[in-house]
C-alpha cells in the first residue's frame, strides 16, 4: 500500500493555448490528485499579485517538487523552442536541468495532441527522451497509469533482484565437455553447406557422448542431492551448446537424413543411467544427474523437431527401439522404447523433502527455470512432453512405466490446444500429427483420451493434473479441409 502521508508533488507546465486545452489540463490535474498526487498548478497555486515568472522558476527548481510534467501541444512546443512567454522562461530552466543532471527522471513530456499527420509535438531539447502519450482516447487509461506509476516511481516492469552467478561461472572445478570447437565447426559447416558437415556432426555427437563421462559423480561429500543439483547446473553450458547445434541442424540440413544418427546418439547415452562394468560398489542415486540431463536433451530434441514440423524425424526417435547393452535394468542386450530415456530421479524428491520445498515436482521446476536460457519457449517443451506421453500410451506400455510428462504440471499456462494439435484441425495436416502420437485414426486417439477418465494411474502431482482433451483440442481435430 502506498503511503499518503508525504504524497509526491508534481508540477504541471503547460501553455494557455485555448480554453479547451486549459480544461483538458485541469481535468488531468484533478485525476492525478484523485490518484494521491499533490499537483501544483498555476490555476490553483498562483494568486493575484504573485510573480508568475518567479512562481514558475521556483516550481522547476524547488526540491520539494519531485516530478515535473511538460504538457505538450503545438503552442507549447512553439513557445518552448522560441523561448517565448512563460513557457519560454520555464524551458530555459528545464532544458538546463535536463542536460545538467545525471538523474533525468524528474521531467517527462506528456503528449496532449498530435499534428494531423501524427507528428509528435515535443520541444527540441526533449526529442530523444521517453514521453507519455495521452492524446489517444482509446489508450488514455493505459497511458494515464504509466504517468501515475512514473510519478510514484513504481514502473510496471521492475528489474528483478540480482541473483547469484551459476556454479559453472564461480566454480573453476566444474567439468566441461570440451566440445566447443567441434560445435563451432558443425555450425559453420552446416550454415556454409560444407562437404565436411555430416562428418563434423558425427564427430561432435560421438565426442559429446564420450565426454559426458566427465560429469559422473564420484567421491561425493556432503548431501548427495546438493551434488546432483550442482552437476545439473554445471551442465547448462553444454546443454545450450547442444541446442545450438541441433537448432542449426534443423534449419540448414535435411533433418530426416540425420534421424538415425540422433537415434544412435541417445542410444549411447542410456547406459549412463546404470552401473558401468568397472564399478563394483554403487548406489542407484549415483546416476541421477545423468537421468535428468539425458531426459532434458531428449525432450528438447523432440520439442525442436515438432516446432519445425519435422514429423518424420520425430516419429523415428519415438518409434525405433533403442538397443541397450548389458548391465542395465532391462536385462542383457535389450531393445527398449524411448520411454527408457526418462527415469525417476529419486534424489530430487529427497531434496524436495530435505529442504522442505513442498514442490509438486522439482524436475518440472528445473525444466521450467532452465528453459529461460534455452532460446525455446517452455510451451514447446510441454507440447513435446504431451506427444511423448500420448505416443507411449498409444504403444500400450505398462501404465506404471509410462512416460511421465512432468512439464504439464504447468499446463494451466496453456490456453487451448498446443500448436500442432490446433493445426491438426486441418485434414491435410492431421496425418502427420496422428503419426507422431502413434494413433491410427482420430477415433483411436479420441478413445484413448476418453479412457483417461477411468485411469487410476493417470499422471497427477499432488492436486495438479492436466486435460489431454483440452491440450489436443480433440473435438476440433480433422474438422476442416
Amino acid at each position: 500500500m502506498i503511503e499518503t502521508v508525504n504524497p509526491p508533488r508534481l508540477f504541471i507546465s503547460y501553455s494557455w493555448s485555448n480554453p479547451q486545452h486549459e480544461q483538458w489540463v485541469l481535468d488531468l490535474a484533478s485525476e492525478l490528485v484523485s490518484s494521491g498526487i499533490d499537483v501544483v498548478l498555476d490555476k490553483w497555486d498562483l494568486r493575484e499579485g504573485h510573480d508568475a515568472i518567479a512562481f514558475m522558476e521556483k516550481m522547476v527548481t524547488d526540491p520539494s517538487i519531485s516530478k515535473v510534467a511538460l504538457v505538450c501541444d503545438e503552442v507549447y512546443v512553439t513557445k518552448a523552442d522560441g523561448r517565448a512567454g512563460g513557457v519560454g522562461t520555464e524551458t530555459q530552466i528545464i532544458s538546463a536541468e535536463v542536460y545538467a543532471k545525471q538523474n533525468q527522471d524528474k521531467f517527462v513530456a506528456v503528449i496532449a495532441e498530435k499534428g494531423t499527420d501524427g507528428k509528435l509535438f515535443l520541444p527540441t531539447y526533449y526529442k530523444s527522451r521517453i514521453y507519455i502519450d495521452l492524446s489517444e482516447s482509446e489508450r488514455y487509461a493505459e497511458s494515464f497509469e504509466k504517468l501515475v506509476r512514473w510519478v510514484f516511481d513504481k514502473p510496471l516492469f521492475k528489474k528483478p533482484e540480482l541473483g547469484k552467478p551459476p556454479s559453472f561461472i564461480t566454480d573453476s572445478t566444474a567439468p566441461v565437455l570440451g566440445t566447443t570447437p567441434l560445435a563451432k565447426r558443425v555450425v559453420d559447416g552446416l550454415r556454409g553447406d560444407k562437404a565436411y558437415a555430416r562428418g563434423a556432426v558425427d564427430e561432435y555427437l560421438n565426442i559429446f557422448s564420450q565426454q559426458l563421462e566427465r560429469f559422473r559423480l564420484v567421491a561425493v561429500e556432503g548431501e548427495f542431492d546438493d551434488r546432483v543439483a550442482k552437476s545439473i547446473e554445471d551442465f547448462l553450458p553444454a546443454r545450450n551448446e547442444f541446442l545450438q547445434v541441433l537448432t542449426t541442424l534443423t534449419q540448414y540440413a535435411d533433418i530426416d537424413s540425420y534421424s538415425s544418427r540422433l537415434h544412435r546418439f541417445y542410444e549411447s547415452l542410456i547406459p549412463y543411467f546404470y552401473r558401468p562394468s568397472h564399478i563394483n560398489q554403487w548406489n542407484d542415486l549415483d546416476f541421477d544427474n545423468f537421468k535428468f540431463i539425458v531426459h532434458e536433451l531428449f525432450l528438447y530434441s523432440i520439442a525442436l523437431l515438432l516446432k519445425g514440423e519435422y514429423f518424420g524425424a520425430t516419429d523415428y526417435l519415438l518409434g525405433q527401439p533403442y538397443y541397450v547393452p548389458g548391465n542395465s535394468n532391462h536385462g542383457e542386450n535389450a531393445a527398449v522404447s524411448f520411454i527408457a530415456i526418462q527415469e525417476y530421479v529419486k534424489s530430487l524428491e529427497i531434496r524436495n523433502q530435505r529442504l522442505k520445498k513442498n514442490r509438486a515436482s522439482l524436475r518440472a521446476d528445473l525444466l521450467e527455470q532452465r528453459s529461460h536460457t534455452s532460446g525455446l519457449a517452455f510451451r514447446h517443451l510441454m507440447q513435446a512432453d504431451l506427444v511423448c506421453f500420448l505416443r507411449g500410451d498409444m504403444m500400450g506400455v505398462d501404465t506404471w512405466h509410462r512416460w511421465w510428462p512432468d512439464t504439464l504440471i504447468y499446463a494451466q499456462r496453456q490456453h487451448g490446444p498446443f500448436e500442432i494439435f490446433a493445426r491438426a484441425s486441418s485434414k491435410s495436416y492431421l496425418p502427420s500429427v496422428l503419426k507422431v502420437v502413434g494413433a491410427s485414426s482420430v477415433a483411436a486417439l479420441k478413445a484413448k483420451l476418453e479412457s483417461y477418465a477411468h485411469d487410476s494411474s493417470f499422471p497427477r502431482w499432488s492436486y495438479h493434473s492436466f486435460s489431454p482433451a483440452s491440450l489436443t483440442g480433440i473435438e476440433q481435430i480433422g474438422t476442416r479441409p
